[in-house]
């Protein structure tokens, strides 16, 4: 069995468009696919989007859109966005409540085994149009659909977060010890591929290495 390291972001929509193929790759080809969540860009460098060309955004928005109806993916603009964000002045809230929680719930998944799963179907709640994706049953369904008990998980982020944030530090450190810094990238065999663009590259190369159906 191959396996391979998977580091995402609950914020990038790029991560939510690979978060589906990696997930059926895993589920009909022998090779586990581990989920490491790390915190976007935002979070660990909070100026970045005040440094950035003004048009990133926009091409960004642009580009996500074309890559989900290329792909037949359901895609529509977080609501909420999972970072609180001044949209005129681009600067960065201290407080950010949802990410932290999502991204904690997505480690206390992949302590499961069940990480890939959980951030797709997160992903399909965020980057799917999901109003309100932050309250209610909507979370606590992502995770059932994931196969986990909802109350455990959340009981385990309520206890555990600090040592949860510790564990998706040591994520951040290790997608830059494999050679990258961002995300979506799997790393497979100490080799990076970065970006929605590079998955069919990745299964050339797992194939190269025994890649085989389940």
């Amino acid at each position: 069995m191959l396996s391979a390291d998977l580091f995402v972001s609950f914020r990038s929509p790029y991560s939510y468009l690979a978060l589906g193929r990696y997930r059926e790759l895993a589920e009909t080809r022998a090779v586990t696919i581990t989920l490491r969540p790390v915190y976007p860009l935002a979070i660990r460098q909070p100026d970045f989007f005040e440094r950035n060309h003004p048009l990133w955004l926009r091409y960004t928005m642009l580009d996500v859109l074309r890559v989900a109806q290329f792909e037949g993916i359901a895609f529509g603009p977080p609501r909420p966005d999972p970072i609180v964000q001044d949209r005129a002045t681009r600067a960065i809230a201290s407080e950010q409540p949802y990410i932290r929680r999502v991204t904690r719930l997505g480690q206390a998944a992949a302590r499961r085994g069940a990480g890939l799963a959980f951030a797709h179907e997160a992903g399909r709640l965020i980057w799917g149009g999901q109003e309100g994706w932050h309250e209610g049953p909507h979370l606590a369904g992502a995770l059932t659909r994931a196969g986990l008990d909802p109350a455990e998980v959340e009981a385990e982020i309520a206890a555990e977060p600090d040592a949860l944030d510790s564990e998706i530090a040591a994520n951040q450190q290790a997608l830059e010890a494999a050679g990258h810094w961002g995300v979506p990238t799997l790393v497979f065999d100490g080799e990076p591929f970065f970006g929605q663009d590079r998955i069919a590259l990745a299964i050339w190369r797992m194939e190269q290495k025994g890649l085989r159906a389940r």
